[in-house]
């Protein structure tokens, strides 16, 4: 019983070590290889742990690594230098 207790104990508290998350609606993303460039920008980054992109939605999810992550500026400057707008919270 107490095995199964410290089990689930880490179970559960594994989600607490995972990297912060963000969303950003990316405007100007027409195609699969906008997606992939964009993808391909974002992996340069050492804070960065997990891309996805989604055309369909028009966004990119960015997860950080533990203590890590980047700042709205830094995102929207990465996403520019790519040829494309930031959108946080659905403002510009």
């Amino acid at each position: 019983m107490k095995k199964l207790l410290v089990i689930l104990s880490i179970l559960t508290s594994l989600p607490a070590f995972a990297g912060e998350e963000v969303q950003v609606g990316v405007k100007g993303m027409v195609c699969a290889f906008c997606a992939q460039g964009i993808e391909k920008k974002f992996k340069g980054e050492p804070a960065v742990e997990k891309i996805k992109v989604s055309l369909e939605k028009k966004y990119v999810k960015l997860t950080f690594k533990d203590g890590q992550k980047l700042s709205k500026e830094k995102i929207s400057e990465l996403l520019k230098d790519a040829g494309y707008e930031a959108v946080f919270d659905g403002t510009k």
